[in-house]
């Protein structure tokens, strides 16, 4: 009996790995054409590869135009970007174009094809084409941007000198020129046995240029600068990207998560120090700590458990009207002063409580009427502290005139409203407070990251996805809605606690539906339940309304277009975990043929293993 119970085991262990190695087989062989079906004879790409050495040569031209051009003059008045206007003096978003070039040219005369070592055995080779054509558009779409700005913000097209024209020229020609190349096998760098030291290399080199893109990007007070050197970002990351080094270090970063932890806190750690003293630039960059702490508490209500929140910025008034009447204001309503860490405590509390109160009646229902109670129960905050005033109700928040006059932390003896001088830097006001917020959301982020790998947020992933099932397998449900509800709430009240002191006073005008819509909409473009997601999409929303202030009237409109944009072509967000990616993208060939890798780097050799296992057992015997 037991012999046959391993046979028939083995048989079906070697069945099971002659499908997966099908399976696998079909997904490598879509990867040599992008994901699309095995080549056939009559291929588009077959047919253009005649064209491929011409397609080289061009292309090489291009990336060199897009070298020299720089020193060119391309705009005809300084008052364009960044001034443009030197011959033999390159710019800044000039010197991006050269970079540009440069790695067009690297990519197309590097050694091809480029041999590696997959799992100790010779594999695909890393098709350095694919980088190139990336490059390319990159470059092409980052031109266009640039020529597009010096016409508008110069009244026209005439303005931009030859320099500029030869420049876009030269990205077209390396486009065209890069087209007809062979594309290859979709390079797949996660793979790769990398050494350790690597690795950490790697991930200290890319928080090095996260360090350095962000202070040159919050130093950008022009407009269109600001979107030229977005794009630019934007077109390295699909260059990283389409040549498989974002997906090796995605992979480096999983293996050193302590490196990856350390190197960001370092890293956002030093941000102060690279912005001399601006407290105008070291202002937003706190604003955006503050946003991503609340979105992160909203984060477990909509992106674990799934309820989605249209009035969650209540719960961060509460907590700043809590630490403003609490404070040592004149206009403070309640005669008692406790320690900060006192106060902050007492604002969570007193957000968690709130949101028990409205949750216990309003968690009942789900789906559209949860959001449209959530909403209303926004405004009636709002109404309430507004009322607040000494004549429609108790005198505690002065009604629409608020609480004035909140100041500064002091902290153990370090006053936050004083500037102080570090390594020969000048730290600000927003700088301490800053350095604040960075400790308050690493703490957060330290909440929700346990909350997430533990039995609470499977249960909260089980509501997201299916309620009735959930409480099918013995889930409390309602238990489960009330805590997230709780637990998000508390979250907001701290940040609320810190922002009070940091705005100087709280009024009721600042916590709206809008400011509501700007949270969800954060957590829905940078991934739901994800911090890094939450981080980014925080970013992003602070970060385009303080610098595209010319388009004043028109914000919310490009706000709207880039949320359908981002409903359309990415619905799971900018980084978004790997379930709900599966969720949204099932039927994605790309996806398939990722999956397809893991299987044939992890579920193959198991398989083989485990149809060795009765041989060994049968010897044995």
């Amino acid at each position: 009996m037991t012999t046959t119970s391993s046979s028939d085991a083995g048989f079906a262990a070697a069945a099971a790995g002659a499908q997966t190695a099908t399976t696998v087989d079909t997904a490598a062989r879509a990867r040599a054409t992008g994901g699309g079906p095995a080549p056939t004879p009559g291929a588009p790409e077959r047919r253009w590869s005649r064209f491929a050495p011409a397609g080289r040569v061009a292309a090489v031209v291009g990336a060199l135009l897009l070298i020299g051009t720089p020193y060119l003059p391309w705009a005809y008045a300084p008052e364009a970007l960044d001034d443009m206007t030197y011959t033999g003096g390159p710019s800044g978003l000039q010197l991006f174009s050269l970079i540009g070039g440069v790695t067009l040219l690297v990519l197309l005369l590097a050694p091809f094809p480029a041999r590696r070592f997959l799992h100790g055995r010779k594999q695909d080779r890393v098709n350095w084409n694919r980088g190139a054509r990336a490059a390319a558009i990159g470059a092409t779409v980052y031109l266009a941007v640039i020529l597009a700005a010096i016409a508008l913000e110069l009244g026209g097209l005439v303005n931009v000198q030859p320099g500029g024209w030869l420049a876009f020229f030269g990205a077209g020609l390396a486009l065209a020129g890069t087209l007809p190349l062979p594309r290859g096998v979709t390079p797949t760098l996660q793979w790769v046995r990398s050494p350790h030291w690597l690795q950490i290399l790697g991930i200290v080199a890319s928080m090095a240029g996260v360090l350095l893109a962000a202070a040159y990007g919050l130093g950008q007070d022009d407009g269109g600068s600001f979107i030229a050197f977005a794009v630019f970002l934007g077109s390295a990351i699909y260059l990283i990207k389409d040549s498989g080094v974002l997906g090796w270090l995605s992979t480096a970063a999983a293996q050193n998560r302590k490196v990856l932890v350390l190197s960001a806190f370092v890293t956002a750690f030093a941000f102060p120090f690279t912005q001399n003293g601006s407290d105008a630039n070291m202002s937003i960059a706190s604003q955006v700590l503050i946003f991503a702490a609340t979105a992160m508490g909203l984060n477990i209500v909509v992106g674990l458990a799934g309820l989605l929140d249209l009035g969650y910025i209540a719960f961060l008034g509460a907590g700043a009207f809590t630490a403003a009447t609490l404070s040592t204001s004149a206009f403070a309503t309640i005669n008692w002063h406790p320690p900060f860490i006192v106060v902050v405590l007492i604002s969570g509390a007193v957000s968690a409580t709130l949101g028990l109160i409205i949750g216990s009646p309003t968690l009942r229902v789900s789906g559209d009427y949860l959001a449209i109670v959530t909403l209303a129960f926004g405004e009636i905050f709002r109404i309430t502290m507004n009322n607040l005033d000494g004549q429609d109700g108790p005198n505690l928040t002065h009604g629409s005139n608020g609480i004035p006059g909140i100041p500064n932390l002091a902290i153990f003896g370090f006053d936050f409203g004083k500037p102080h001088d570090i390594l020969g830097v000048t730290i600000g006001r927003f700088s301490n407070y800053y350095w604040l917020m960075l400790l308050v959301l690493g703490l957060i982020i330290l909440v929700f990251t346990n909350l997430n790998h533990s039995r609470i947020g499977r249960g909260w992933v089980a509501i997201r996805e299916d309620e009735r099932a959930a409480e099918a397998m013995g889930v409390n449900v309602f238990g489960l809605k009330l805590l997230a509800f709780a637990g998000g709430a508390f979250l907001a009240g701290v940040a609320g606690a810190v922002k009070a002191h940091q705005d100087v006073s709280v009024t009721p005008d600042q916590y709206i539906f809008m400011e509501s819509a700007f949270l969800v909409a954060g957590i829905v473009l940078g991934g739901m339940g994800t911090v890094g997601g939450v981080l980014v999409g925080a970013s992003i929303l602070k970060l385009l309304p303080e610098k595209l202030r010319f388009f004043q009237d028109y914000r919310l409109l490009m706000f709207g277009i880039l949320l359908v944009v981002m409903m359309r072509i990415r619905p799971e967000g900018l980084m978004p975990d790997e379930r709900r990616q599966l969720e949204f993208h099932d039927e994605d060939e790309e996806l398939a043929d990722e999956i397809g890798e893991d299987l044939e780097h992890h579920v193959v050799p198991s398989l083989a293993g485990a149809q060795a296992v009765p041989e060994r057992r049968k010897d044995h015997r």
